[in-house]
Parts: C-alpha cells; structure tokens; sequence
C-alpha cells in the first residue's frame, strides 16, 4: 500500500487568463451603469425642489463606481489562482473577502465548464470542481476556453488514474 503525504493548503501557482481583467471590469461597469441610469432617471422626473441631496447620491455612486471598476478587476487578478497536482486541484479566489480551498483528486465526483454570454464574449470560461464537500464545489474563474477545456481533460484523466470513490 502506498501512502501519500496529505496535501497543504497553499497558494496556487497558475494565474486565470489576463482577458479576465476586461471581463470583471465590463460586468462592474454593466451594473453600475444600470445603477446610475436608474438614479439619473429619478434625478430627472423627479420633484426638483428636493433635488439637491439626489445629485450627491449621483455624484457618490460615480465615485464608488469609478473606484470599483478601476480597483476590483485588477485586484481580483491578481488574487485569482488556482493548481492542478497528481493529488489535489488547489484554488484561491475572492478581492476583497479571499479564499483557498483545495480538493483532493480522489474526493473529486463531477467536473463542469460554464460559459455565459458575456464569458463567450471574452472567449472566457469557468470550471467547476464538485466534490462532497459541505463547503460546495471550487470554481476555477477567468480561464482561456481552451485553458478551460485542457483543465477538465486533464483532472478528468486525474480522477479516472486516482482510482477514489469521491466520498
């Protein structure tokens, strides 16, 4: 029988792709952008002679938009990281709350590529790492499409040569 050292929380090693920086900045500005409509529109059609205290809920939301948009995607960035070992797939994630988790390949059930719109966009994906774990399956953001395809083949052959019954 041979026994494997058990696995270290670390740091990860590898980065996401850079293009997520574009990525997280364009679905911020999205919604701030949507926000700020929506308070210039009330600025607009609403009663002026209270308008005055709306113009600085305008002028706050900017600003925190501004800051937002310039400080979290590259922040994310540069936190965003994840590994795949012969034994354990290792993630960290998060900007302003961060988190490393890592799952052991043999604790590994299912491994799912997510893509949405604006991710296609981007020629962007995201991987899902599911084990039975309370804590809920590890996300791999940020991943080239076929960053993201070789990553599945890869834990997938893991898995299959861990011979584990991911309980």
């Amino acid at each position: 029988m041979h026994i494997v050292a058990p696995t270290a929380l670390r740091a990860p090693r590898d980065r996401v792709h850079p293009r997520a920086i574009w990525f997280w900045t364009a679905r911020a500005a999205g919604g701030w952008i949507a926000l700020l409509a929506v308070e210039v529109l009330v600025l607009i059609v609403g009663e002026h002679h209270i308008a005055g205290w709306r113009y600085a809920v305008v002028a706050a939301s900017a600003a925190l938009a501004l800051a937002h948009v310039a400080v979290m995607p590259q922040w994310r960035y540069r936190v965003h990281r994840y590994e795949l070992t012969d034994q354990a797939v290792y993630t960290q994630s998060g900007w302003f709350v961060q988190e490393r988790r890592i799952a052991p390949v043999a604790r590994i059930q299912t491994v799912d590529v997510h893509r949405g719109p604006l991710e296609q966009l981007f020629r962007l994906a995201n991987v899902t790492v599911t084990t039975a774990s309370a804590a809920g399956p590890l996300k791999i953001h940020g991943l080239d499409t076929a960053r993201a395809d070789r990553v599945v083949e890869d834990l997938t052959a893991r898995i299959r040569a861990a011979d584990g019954d991911a309980t």
